[in-house]
């Protein structure tokens, strides 16, 4: 007996040190080197914080660029997606009423060209990022409700492209949050 649970107990304990101690260790260090140092990256407007950077936020005014559908409603407490295969009727049917909406608000838009995020929640629920083409996608009805010219409107967009992550990691994206915070002081300065 002694021969099994002096191995069992030696093992415990070595797993109770990797998984316990020198695992969330690495992660720390690691997220000291990350924007935010961990602990997010805040945007400040007028000495208040009104968001992180990545974590989406709710934006369903139709004079502000939208963000993806949120399954959590975007609550940052828990992340998580439906879970609903591309073949779930209820999945389907709530992603045409979201794509009706979307072609509403947005007709100059052709339904066959609105950008799958703009009608799909992300995994996590809480992705605060667009590809540009869901952006640009929005464009006319954002600057018809801003009063602003659609080139201008544009512009901003191709302003707040960010490039992926060394250039091959990921696809080109928005953050949608910091483009209408720069739409916001774009409306103010017109």
């Amino acid at each position: 007996m002694k021969t099994h649970l002096l191995p069992a107990f030696r093992l415990s304990l070595l797993l109770l040190l990797l998984c316990c101690v020198v695992y969330p260790a690495l992660v720390w260090g690691a997220a000291q080197f990350a924007p935010g140092h961990g602990e997010g990256v805040q945007l400040v407007r007028n000495g208040r914080v009104i968001g992180y950077a990545n974590v989406g936020q709710k934006f369903d005014r139709p004079e502000y660029f939208n963000t993806r559908p949120s399954v959590v409603d975007y609550n940052a407490s828990g992340s998580g997606g439906s879970n609903k295969g591309p073949s779930n009727p209820d999945y389907l049917k709530e992603v045409q009423t979201r794509a009706g909406a979307f072609l509403q608000q947005n007709p100059t838009v052709e339904a066959g060209q609105v950008p799958g995020e703009l009608v799909t929640a992300s995994g996590s629920g809480l992705d605060p990022h667009l590809s540009p083409a869901g952006a640009y996608a929005q464009v006319d009805r954002v600057a018809r409700l801003r009063g602003l010219p659609a080139e201008r409107v544009r512009a901003l967009v191709a302003a707040h492209i960010e490039d992926p992550l060394f250039v091959f990691f990921g696809p080109a994206k928005v953050n949608v949050l910091r483009l209408n915070l720069a739409l916001d002081e774009l409306s103010a300065h017109r």
